[in-house]
């Protein structure tokens, strides 16, 4: 098992050799291969891409996010403005139907609300608005509500599973009731969890995914 010193090394490691995250101002800290997240950043994206970078480190279990954006004064954004390029940047994304989603934006937080078809269209309309400048935050309470109910969604992820090159999918059971899939087993990595989530996501006729998948040794 690596132990938790060599788990920090990797991940201030990988921090500094991102491109995309300027690490000087982040802390980092792990207990038992979760990770601690502190200090701050100058953009909600850099946040998001640290918490990516962390969870991609070889041994990591889980991430705590305590970064805080810090935005530079000429980096501020009024809220109404962020919501008008918000609706706009959604308006032009032919993956998200039209007017499904509502957009609020408190204090550089943004929240979308609304109802789509499939975890894709959920997952299409949150990436266009975390790029956005001048956020500071966001929440995703889009709910999905499939147009069509297909059978066999069990067999349907399965077989998804098997198809990943990075899960072991003997090692994960799926069972399913109604549009709710829940996954138990272990996986090796994070990266290895996260794959098996998004192929849990992607059948169609899914609502919601519970993951109780564990992140250990085999």
């Amino acid at each position: 098992m690596t132990d938790d010193m060599t788990i920090q090394k990797r991940v201030i490691d990988e921090l500094e050799w991102s491109v995309l995250v300027d690490a000087t101002h982040i802390g980092v800290a792990v207990r038992q291969g979760i990770v601690e997240l502190t200090g701050h950043v100058e953009t909600y994206a850099e946040k998001l891409k640290a918490e990516r970078v962390a969870l991609g480190v070889k041994g990591v279990k889980g991430v705590a996010q305590e970064i805080t954006v810090r935005l530079p004064n000429h980096k501020m954004t009024d809220d109404d403005e962020i919501a008008e390029r918000a609706a706009r940047l959604l308006d032009w994304d032919s993956r998200v139907p039209a007017d499904a989603i509502k957009v609020k934006v408190e204090r550089g937080w943004v929240t979308l609300s609304g109802q789509v078809a499939s975890w894709s269209q959920r997952e299409a309309a949150m990436a266009d608005v975390e790029k956005l400048t001048g956020l500071v935050g966001s929440s995703n309470m889009i709910t999905i509500r499939p147009a069509v109910m297909p059978g066999n969604v069990k067999a349907r992820i399965e077989d998804a599973l098997k198809r990943q090159a990075l899960v072991e999918a003997d090692a994960i059971h799926v069972t399913t009731q109604g549009g709710k899939v829940t996954l138990d087993g272990k996986v090796h990595s994070w990266s290895e969890r996260i794959a098996a989530r998004a192929a849990a996501w992607q059948a169609p006729g899914v609502i919601d995914v519970v993951d109780n998948l564990q992140i250990a040794a085999f």
